[in-house]
């Protein structure tokens, strides 16, 4: 079995069809990426950014049957790790607000 590490601050809610199977709480840690923000330009008055991430918090080494669910921005700032995924296949209730996920995905 292997055991899954939920490093963002919400609850995940997995689901296959309509039937939720199990919650996911947040271990308390949360990774994180640094942002670098250079303004390149305007459009309509309004300021443009490229923005860079850098510096990860809060990802732990890699351990053996594990993986960490993070949010995107920390998977594209560690693509070479296999161990880190994000939540896919988002699940909306009849309002639209999003409940959970089916799946998870690798970047």
């Amino acid at each position: 079995m292997i055991k899954m590490v939920n490093l963002t601050p919400h609850e995940i809610n997995f689901y296959t069809g309509d039937t939720m199977q199990f919650t996911l709480q947040p271990s308390g840690i949360v990774a994180r990426a640094s942002a670098q923000r250079v303004q390149i330009g305007t459009i309509n008055g309004l300021p443009v950014y490229r923005v860079s991430y850098g510096q990860i918090t809060g990802l732990p080494k890699p351990e053996k049957d594990t993986i960490y669910i993070v949010s995107s921005i920390v998977a594209q700032a560690v693509p070479k790790r296999t161990d880190v995924y994000i939540v896919d296949g988002t699940v909306r209730d009849e309002a639209g607000k999003i409940i959970g996920c089916t799946g998870l995905a690798h970047i």
